[in-house]
């Protein structure tokens, strides 16, 4: 197996790593999937990624059609939408990889297309936007990690994925313990991620206050809960995925990212899904409630939902 095709579906933070790291192969073909106005600005304004604009193809889902590899790399909430695009670029011999955060993506894909086309994968990279696109710092990037689900670990696609990556600047891995390490991902995301989007400080605030080190500890005591009742021993892959990509104090993660933004958060794949998760094991999961409806509330407040004109009067009872 040889890859000639990748496909792209959402080109933004994550996206961009990718477009970035296979825009200089000559070899293959590398398009971004996309349609209607966001296909017409991609044409005309290609991908301003790291200070230089890069043009991609642009395809609609029936012409990425049986493309060799397909990178999802959405916002959670936008991956309902897209099932349908999915469906129509998988063929019979499409691999898809999804980037996207959380734990039940491949999942999601895999009940629509087959779960035999998808190769469960995660990336760590800090990527933000800025005025001229989106900016990342590639050495310090750890990339992307992926791996079958199942024995034979070095199956044909892995190998195949292996070469495409090769002599492109992408930083990659393969892995045995792939499902264990999304997990370790997804815990990285709860306890970094969300704590500090509700303070609203840089992630230096788990260094210097042991209240932003304590709710984050807790975070995580309520994720490993769920993580043990559900077979996953996250011990497998502490010495390789204990930490994310390196950031300075200031650093403002993807959850903190889209409040600034006044954008809604992806926070139902995050606490959400645990809460939920936490209810079917019968497993209490108070800090996690607690921020899923803090950072609801913060997303109402983006919404203008607590404008108050000062003139309504409130009738309080106890």
């Amino acid at each position: 197996m040889k890859i000639k095709s990748v496909a792209v579906l959402g080109a933004g933070a994550v996206g961009s790593y990718v477009i970035w790291g296979l825009s200089e192969k000559s070899d293959i073909r590398l398009g971004v999937i996309a349609e209607g106005e966001r296909a017409e600005r991609l044409k005309k304004n290609g991908c301003a990624i790291n200070g230089k604009t890069y043009h991609p193809e642009v395809w609609t889902p029936d012409e990425a059609h049986d493309v060799d590899l397909m990178v999802i790399a959405l916002k959670y909430g936008s991956l309902e939408g897209a099932l349908e695009s999915i469906q129509k670029a998988t063929g019979e011999h499409t691999a898809i990889m999804s980037l996207m955060n959380g734990i039940d993506s491949e999942e999601i894909i895999g009940r629509t297309v087959g779960m035999e086309h998808v190769l469960p994968a995660l990336i760590k990279v800090a990527s933000h936007k800025e005025e001229d696109g989106y900016h990342f710092d590639p050495p310090t990037t750890l990339g992307i990690i992926f791996g079958e689900p199942f024995a034979p670990f070095d199956s044909e696609r892995v190998k195949a994925v292996e070469e495409l990556f090769a002599d492109t600047g992408i930083h990659f891995r393969s892995t045995e313990y792939i499902q264990e390490e999304i997990w370790c991902k997804f815990c990285l995301n709860v306890c970094s991620n969300l704590p500090q989007a509700i303070l609203g400080a840089g992630v230096g605030c788990y260094r210097d206050s042991v209240h932003m080190k304590a709710i984050s500890d807790g975070l995580k005591r309520e994720l490993e809960a769920v993580a043990q009742a559900k077979g996953i021993d996250m011990s497998k892959t502490e010495s390789s995925s204990g930490r994310g990509s390196a950031v300075p104090p200031s650093a403002r993660y993807s959850t903190l990212q889209d409040l600034d933004a006044g954008c809604h958060t992806e926070i139902d794949m995050f606490s959400g899904a645990l809460v939920r998760m936490g209810k079917e094991l019968g497993i209490p999961m108070p800090y996690n409630e607690y921020t899923y409806h803090m950072i609801k509330a913060l997303e109402e407040k983006n919404d203008g939902k607590f404008d108050y004109t000062g003139k309504e009067e409130l009738t309080w009872s106890k």
